[in-house]
């Protein structure tokens, strides 16, 4: 069976790209030109140069495909022209649905994220039915991926495309190539650039594991559902020390306050938007910080028969992959 994949060559894609190769799948991807081809080499696809922006691009090069994995996303917490997350994310999944209903595939699996879902007020891990609505999405990419979501939800209840929707946690681990704002993070703690911390908390979760969880999807996922592919609960001091264990380096000891970050945020933001480069703190980052940002992935466990290894050993391979790297010198760009 051939299967299209926009995303290929981002962090998720290209370990979708490979769980989908283990089985034998014929996989068509959509390449940007400007896109870096570093997760692909070697890999046996048929590559296709489009972009998201152009629906034409993508009508044509989904064609004679069966199934369509749309994992392409614009994943920044700050942008300079937040218009961009917008077109990419949203405009971009529309293009992609349109895609593929014109091209009648048998099923469209969409990459979303648990930044579309609510958390839970006394700190107990958020589910697929936790409230959320757009007026509670901070930032950019946060809005963009909820309105997202929603555009493929409203495809399904037309009954114009069987589509079922994934939303991965906090992936990390190897080939973070841009890196994305939390392989930054253990990049750094890696490196000894993190020399203190927050109180906070994420789920973190191997990337391999997300992407063997987009397949489960794909062969179990009832339509118009959606399931969290996430791992381990823990707070942001922990991680941060599994990460400097693994690199053999003192992890944090100095946890910071949130409000006399806020001008110091502010003004990285002043100097991203006059130099161009992406500050590496930010207002929304603080104001995602408030909350520990914790997950359950019950129903998916339930009903993908999904899995996920412990946390320490999807650091561990991040770390490891990192440590191997020279520092990237264009990050967080459409994947």
């Amino acid at each position: 069976m051939r299967v299209f994949l926009t995303g290929a060559s981002g962090f998720v894609g290209s370990s979708v790209v490979r769980q989908l190769l283990e089985r034998d799948y014929q996989v068509r991807v959509l390449i940007r030109s400007t896109s870096p081809r570093t997760n692909l080499e070697g890999l046996d696809v048929e590559r296709v140069e489009g972009d998201l922006l152009d629906s034409g691009s993508l009508i044509r090069a989904c064609q004679g495909c069966r199934v369509f994995f749309h994992v392409a996303a614009d994943y920044r917490l700050w942008a300079r022209d937040p218009g961009m997350l917008h077109r990419t994310n949203v405009e971009g999944t529309r293009n992609a649905l349109n895609a593929a209903t014109e091209n009648q595939v048998d099923r469209f699996v969409y990459t979303s994220s648990v930044a579309t879902l609510g958390l839970n007020p006394d700190g107990r891990p958020a589910d697929e039915n936790t409230p959320s609505r757009l007026e509670s999405m901070i930032g950019p990419y946060k809005r963009s991926k909820f309105e997202a979501e929603a555009l493929v939800t409203d495809w399904v209840r037309a009954r114009r495309l069987d589509a079922v929707i994934v939303n991965p946690s906090t992936p990390v681990g190897p080939r973070d190539v841009r890196p994305t704002p939390t392989g930054r993070l253990v990049r750094d703690a890696a490196t000894g650039r993190m020399p203190a911390y927050v109180d906070t908390g994420l789920n973190i979760v191997h990337v391999d594991d997300v992407a063997r969880g987009h397949l489960q999807a794909l062969d179990r996922g009832r339509t118009g559902e959606r399931y969290i592919l996430g791992g381990e609960n823990l707070a942001l001091r922990d991680i941060l020390e599994q990460v400097s264990r693994c690199a053999g380096r003192p992890g944090p000891r100095v946890r910071l306050p949130l409000r006399p970050l806020w001008p110091i945020a502010l003004a990285a933001e002043c100097w991203g938007r006059v130099s161009g480069q992406e500050p590496r703190l930010t207002r929304d980052a603080l104001a995602m910080a408030r909350k520990k940002m914790y997950f359950s992935s019950a129903k998916a466990e339930s009903e993908l028969g999904y899995g996920h290894r412990p946390a320490e050993a999807a650091i561990r391979d991040a770390v490891q992959w990192f440590l191997r790297q020279p520092v990237p010198q264009t990050e967080n760009r459409v994947e």
